[in-house]
Formats: C-alpha cells, structure tokens, sequence
C-alpha cells in the first residue's frame, strides 16, 4: 500500500470514529443495531491471529538459529514484561489510594443488580496458579486454535520453534512452509483493513448509544484518574525508558498513529497486531526479535490492563467501605502479577479477569463490579492503546538490549514520521 493509501486508511477510520460517536449520542437506538459491524471486524481479525501469532512466533524462535539464543531473547522479553507490568500494578495502587475515586459513595453490595454481571461473567474460569498454567496448555494441538486462547497457540508456537531450530537444515523446507503462512495471512490482512473504517463506525455507534456519554455520573472521577495515569505510564514510564535509547515516545505515538486509531475504534489491540509487528521491523527491530516479543507480549505484557486491575479493585473497596490493610494490598498485587499474564488483549478481557482475581483474594466481594458495567467499555480503549505502547516499547528494548536495533535507522524513521504520513500496510 502506498503511503497515499495509508493517509486515506487513517483518515477513514478517525472519521468512522468520529460519526459512530454522533450517531450514538443522536440516535442511540439505531446505533446499538450497528454492534454487528464492530464485532464482526474483530472477529475477522481474530480469526486470523491464531495463525499469525503461530507461523511468527515459530519462524522467529527458528530464525534466532542458536537455542541459548532463543532463551536469552525470551528471558530477557519475560524480565522486562515483569517489570513492567509491575510497575504498572504499582502506579495504578498508588494512584488510586491518593485520589480515592470510590470513596463516599457508600454503596450497598445488596442493593447492586448483578443479573447483567452474572451473564457477563458466565462460562468455567481457571483459578489458582496450577489453574492458570494448566490453561494454557491445550488439550491438542488442534485445540489450541479453536479454543480461542491466544496463549495456548503461543504454547504450541514455542514448542514448534524450537523444534525447528533443533532440526537444522532438516527442518528447513518447514520452515520457509511457515514463512509461506505468514506472508498469506498477513496479505488477508491487508484485505481485511480495509473494513477498519466500517468496524471502527460500528464499535463507537454502539458504546456511545448503549451506555450514553451521561452515564458516566459518580465514576467520571475513576475513568479521568485511569486515564490520566494511563497517560503517565506511556509518556512517563515508556518515554523515560525511550529517552534514555536515544528516541522519542512522541514520534513514535505517531509513527504508531494508525495502529492506535484502530485500537481506539475497536477496543482491542489484536487488531493492530499484524501492522504493529510489520511497523516494528521498518522501524528496525531485527525481524526474529519482533516475531517473538511482541505475541508473546500480548499475553504477558499488558501494561494498561494491569494498571485498570487495581484501579478498579481498591474502587469497589472504597465504594464498598471495605478497608484494605497494606498485607491485603501487597496480596491483591501478588495475585495481580499471576492473573494479569492470562488476559488476553480483546474487549471485556480485563473485566474477566479482574473477576478472577477478586474471587482468588476473596477480600473484595465479586458482586461489587456491577459498579463498573456501565463504563467499563469506555475504560476498555485507554487499556488497549496502554498496551499496544507497551508492547511496542518492549520490542524496542529487546532488540537493543540484544543489539538487534539499528538505532540510526530507527530514529530517521521516527522523524520522517514527524514530519509526514506513514503508511500502515504490511509490506509483505
């Protein structure tokens, strides 16, 4: 796609978003029919990331050739997401403690409906740690693409890469087989972008129509703080972290611009995964680093996830007058540092989790989180944009930390994109 093709993609979808909104707070009833265009998007996009999140991963952990490598690249992504992601549980209880968004509402657990919670949260969920990690075993090998669980096909991914790295030159002609898949898979891709006008259009109409922008009432204070704090994560945190490789987080949210207007529109960052991963390698992150950081980074990487979990959980404390001593906190961020590694990076996957969560502490009742039905989807795309910048920052520290960055290249890159439009496509 040329870069005049990736101007029109992005101002399709910053137009489809804007007249979704419209359209949700003119006509509500009609744009709540249009929930079916945003699903839909998403749908085709994740029919897709199974495969995506297989052949790359496979073909990235077989590129790196030498196994020691591999370890050393996986390590050094699965150190770096664990501190991150601490810091983001940190950032988000510090902040929600100081502003204390849910303290005076005084709100009794019995008089909360919880019939829509309950459809919400309906369906088995993994508890425990040997819960979680079971989970993320599939049950075939098959399985693992059809159950939907990104980290299941993660798992069959590593297992596969490494096999292929061990074989050698046996393993050679399945290898370029994978590499084959990825490039098809990325083409219907670039076939299935086209609609992100169309999915974004949707997605917004309905948020808009379905809750209203008057919905917001008592917890607007919770939504500002989470976005605020989500704001100082990615240019505090992220940017601290960039400054000091020599680049700029303001050039690179804008070398990301279309990547973002699509999570904006749909609520999920796996819709800009395939462009995320092709930006990434044209910015100069080494090819097999990228393959491997960023799937992975979508299950155990997601920083605005993490800071939403205990947001939201001391917020239904305070506005259930639960008291949290300092042991019960440092519990709920323990349990947090498990159970925000197995949400997945789609729409209502945190609120999911942050369930789990609250179930295995047993502190804070589950029933309070009808609190935040009404604004959770609004919160739902500060939380995916969160995380696709983190993951993208992650990248970028692997492949330096691996010397695996081409610094000069990255940093015209980033400039070229402050100074003009990029394009978003695949160039695969």
């Amino acid at each position: 796609m040329t870069s005049r093709k990736g101007v029109a993609l992005y101002v399709q979808v910053l137009v489809g978003i804007a007249l979704g909104v419209a359209l949700g707070a003119v006509e509500p009833e009609l744009a709540v029919k249009l929930k079916p265009l945003g699903d839909g998007f998403v749908r085709l996009i994740k029919l897709l990331i199974g495969p995506l999140i297989f052949s790359t991963v496979a073909v990235g952990i077989a590129g790196l050739g030498d196994l020691k490598k591999v370890g050393r690249v996986g390590l050094k992504a699965l150190l770096w997401f664990e501190a991150l992601t601490t810091v983001a549980l940190v950032l988000g209880l510090l902040v929600v403690t100081a502003v204390g968004p849910g303290r005076g509402l005084h709100v009794a657990l019995s008089s909360l409906d919880t019939t829509e919670l309950d459809k919400t949260l309906a369906g088995p969920r993994p508890t425990g740690v040997a819960g979680h990690l079971m989970a993320a075993i599939p049950e075939s090998f098959v399985g693992a693409f059809t159950s939907g669980d990104a980290l299941q096909v993660l798992v069959v991914a590593v297992l596969t890469g490494l096999a292929l790295a061990g074989l050698g030159e046996r393993g050679r002609k399945a290898l370029h087989g994978l590499e084959e898949v990825a490039t098809v898979c990325f083409g219907i891709v670039g076939v299935v972008m086209r609609l992100a006008p169309l999915g974004a259009f949707g997605a917004m109409a309905f948020t808009v129509g379905k809750h209203g922008l008057s919905s917001l009432g008592n917890l607007a204070l919770l939504m500002g703080s989470f976005y605020v704090t989500a704001l100082v994560f990615v240019f505090g945190v992220l940017g601290g972290v960039l400054a000091l490789l020599g680049l700029n987080v303001f050039r690179l949210v804008r070398y990301l611009k279309e990547e973002l207007l699509l999570v904006l529109g749909t609520s999920s960052s796996e819709s800009a995964l395939p462009s995320l991963m092709d930006k990434l390698e044209r910015l100069g992150c080494a090819p097999s680093v990228v393959r491997l950081v960023v799937p992975t980074g979508y299950s155990f990487n997601l920083d605005g996830t993490c800071i939403y979990l205990t947001m939201a959980a001391v917020f239904v404390a305070q506005a259930l007058d639960v008291p949290l001593t300092l042991g019960q906190q440092v519990s709920l961020l323990a349990v947090l540092l498990l159970t925000s590694k197995g949400a997945a990076g789609v729409t209502g996957s945190g609120f999911v989790t942050l369930a789990a969560t609250l179930n295995s502490v047993g502190t804070i009742p589950v029933g309070g989180l009808g609190l935040l039905l009404g604004i959770d989807r609004f919160m739902s795309e500060a939380r995916a944009l969160t995380n696709l910048m983190g993951n993208a920052v992650a990248t970028v520290v692997v492949a330096r930390w691996e010397d695996q960055l081409d610094v000069a290249r990255a940093k015209e890159t980033l400039r070229g994109a402050a100074s003009g439009p990029t394009s978003s496509a695949p160039a695969r």
